[in-house]
């Protein structure tokens, strides 16, 4: 898994129903791009994740965010 500061970080659910989590990467912790990183969801509580087998990152830039 390799991702930049910006990225989406998107944990899918893993019950039928279940929204998938979607967060932003504030910064990249590991070497060149790897886990773990510090994210940032829509309410904006910070934490650190070293995302599983069902998460993916979303390369696409978030809009309009500090």
């Amino acid at each position: 898994m390799h991702a930049s500061k910006g990225d989406h970080l998107v944990v899918h659910g893993r019950v039928v129903g279940t929204k998938d989590h979607v967060v932003e990467i504030v910064e990249v912790l590991g070497a060149n791009g790897n886990p773990p990183y510090r994210v940032r969801d829509d309410k904006g509580h910070e934490t650190i994740m070293s995302p599983g087998p069902d998460s993916v990152v979303d390369h696409r830039k978030a809009s309009g965010r500090s």
